[in-house]
């Protein structure tokens, strides 16, 4: 490819908009351009990026066996609706009707429909297991779309969906759907995790995120670095203390902490260390009748140690919150506790709640927390002494860095990452909500066992950016760089030499297939250096005709502080053991 026949347009400035580095420098190098709210044009530059993914998407999920089809973006309301999920989603769910008044969506995904395809076609257990695949324009009315690609309304993905027989058959395409994705980002050339992850309502312990690890992600990843264990912040389990709970050493005080409402300021207030404190968090759940109509409240206190923090999903699958919670409200809690929020405690409520401590809190001994008056804290607290055992002991905090990772080969440690990829076995979620079965080798109709398998193909070069790149631009891996090589002639316009070099090098490069640019548009070295800089191509060769005279070329990683002149002879196999290598 040469410059001139190519589009090439780099900005100096990022749009004021732009917040995240991916966002910035995929405007600045000419890779999207923003149409509308959390929509963007993908550019001749970004879609070269972005078929090099959906090319190694496509050849390691064709090789797992899995079969591609296109599913449409618009889908009758109806599919939708036999699972719930039409009025069950929110907002983000974009719905719409034709000129005949009937009800579409514009597809988030498409379980529904892969689901019919599945009841109408696969009948019998014989053609079993099958796995469907799509990359595919998919769309979420985002509330608030930002960061560019990485949070955007319209936006490709790989999604696809497996077809068993029964559950062990399942799992194992689940592990054949796990391993491909590893082949995938290993292709990549990107440092990433596979983490386990919450399966959310439909439980089971299949389901992994692959995360994409950079220190501006939005999500924890809980790893231990001795061992494989690895698992995102909602997933990771906090192990119970070892050891007995301490024997009480100081009597319950009740101690003024005038202005002090946080477990931190009273720490500091009283000079103890914050893991002597216990947080108190007041949810509530709400039975409803028929009419949806709200007939009885339950009051929850959840005490956790002051320097833990509540861990949501957890919380969500406790007995009794299992089917949804909210945080109390504060006319609730005044009525439970006689004081406002800052100052409670689960020591002589006003009415009865049910009380669940964190395993940690559920050992501890002499611990402070609030009086259920302003301005006052307990301290010296005991369990069995000044108040019953809680109704309930569970893991309900987010660990933290340094506690014993679940496996017991090390401690845990906490990176952030991005997810762009989800491996997730659903089970009969959609089939028995669809009716979606086959005839088993009894002659008798089976629901179909189901996996879904998910890949962000336009979200995956926005977080390969947030991992690789420096104040000058971009650095892609060689895997899915818009091109792999760039050759930058110097005067190229005004030397025979440095053309016919430049040119005769980019036909060998071509020919041996390496994905090369020459970049005849005559700019200044300054200039050419800047744009192919900020671009990200991660090989370099210049030409210039003091250079040739020697018959010398200078070749530059995109990494490489300094250029390292090598014979032009050479550098057609040089340029063949980097790229390889």
């Amino acid at each position: 490819m040469k410059a001139s026949q190519f589009f090439i347009s780099t900005l100096k400035e990022a749009p004021a908009d732009a917040e995240v580095v991916s966002h910035r420098l995929m405007m600045r190098a000419g890779m999207i351009k923003k149409l509308g709210a959390g929509i963007y044009t993908y550019m001749p530059m970004g879609l070269r990026v972005i078929q090099k993914v959906e090319r190694i998407v496509r050849e390691e999920m064709n090789r797992a066996g899995a079969v591609e089809l296109t599913m449409p973006i618009i889908q009758p309301a109806e599919l939708w609706q036999e699972t719930g999920r039409f009025d069950k989603m929110g907002p983000e769910l974009l719905r719409i009707r034709d000129r005949h008044e009937r009800d579409f969506v514009v597809q988030p995904t498409s379980e529904e429909v892969v689901t019919d395809i599945a009841r109408q076609e696969l009948r019998s257990y014989k053609q079993l297991p099958k796995n469907f695949y799509q990359i595919q324009t998919k769309f979420r009315d985002e509330r608030r779309p930002r960061f560019g690609l990485m949070r955007g309304r319209e936006f490709i993905m790989k999604d696809a969906y497996s077809f068993d027989r029964d559950a062990e058959s399942a799992q194992r395409s689940y592990q054949i759907m796990a391993q491909a994705y590893r082949r995938i980002f290993d292709r990549f050339g990107l440092r990433y995790r596979a983490v386990a992850a919450d399966s959310g309502a439909i439980g089971g312990d299949l389901s992994e995120e692959f995360q994409v690890i950079a220190a501006t992600g939005e999500d924890a990843i809980v790893y231990c670095p001795t061992s494989d264990y690895a698992a995102n912040l909602e997933k990771a389990e906090a192990l119970p203390p070892a050891g007995p709970r301490p024997a009480p050493a100081q009597p319950m005080a009740k101690t003024p902490t005038p202005g002090k409402s946080t477990c931190a300021q009273v720490a500091e207030l009283l000079g103890v260390p914050l893991a002597r404190t216990v947080k108190s968090i007041v949810l509530a759940t709400d039975e409803v009748n028929e009419r949806d109509e709200i007939v009885a409240t339950r009051i929850w206190l959840l005490l956790l140690r002051g320097d833990h923090d509540m861990n949501e999903v957890k919380v969500g699958k406790l007995p009794g919150l299992e089917l949804g919670f909210r945080f109390a409200t504060e006319a609730e809690i005044v009525e439970h506790f006689g004081c406002r929020p800052g100052y409670l405690g689960p020591v002589g409520t006003r009415k009865a709640v049910t009380v669940v401590a964190d395993r940690e809190v559920a050992v501890m001994a002499d611990w402070i927390c609030g009086a259920n008056e302003v301005d006052f804290h307990l301290t010296g607290v005991n369990w069995g002494r000044d108040l019953p055992e809680p109704d309930l002991v569970a893991d309900i905090r987010n660990v933290v860095a340094g506690d014993p990772s679940p496996d017991g080969k090390g401690v845990l440690a906490i990176e952030r990452g991005i997810e762009v990829g989800h491996v997730f076995y659903l089970g009969t979620k959609y089939s028995r909500a669809m009716n979606a079965t086959f005839l088993d080798e009894d002659g008798k109709p089976k629901p179909f066992e189901m996996g879904c398998y998910g890949i962000g193909i336009t979200r995956l070069p926005a977080a390969a950016i947030e991992q690789n790149h420096d104040e000058r631009g971009i650095i892609w891996p060689d895997a899915i760089a818009p091109f792999t090589v760039v050759i930058c002639p110097i005067g190229m316009d005004r030397s025979p030499t440095v053309r016919e070099a430049a040119e005769r090098l980019h036909d060998e490069l071509a020919a041996l297939g390496v994905d090369v640019m020459l970049d005849d548009r005559g700019e200044r070295p300054g200039a050419m250096f800047a744009d192919w800089e900020l671009i990200g191509v991660p090989h370099r060769v210049t030409l210039g005709e003091r250079g040739l005279k020697d018959g010398l070329v200078e070749y530059q990683h995109r990494r490489d502080t300094a250029a390292t002149p090598v014979p032009l002879a050479d550098i057609v196999g040089w340029l063949r053991e980097r790229i390889t290598g």
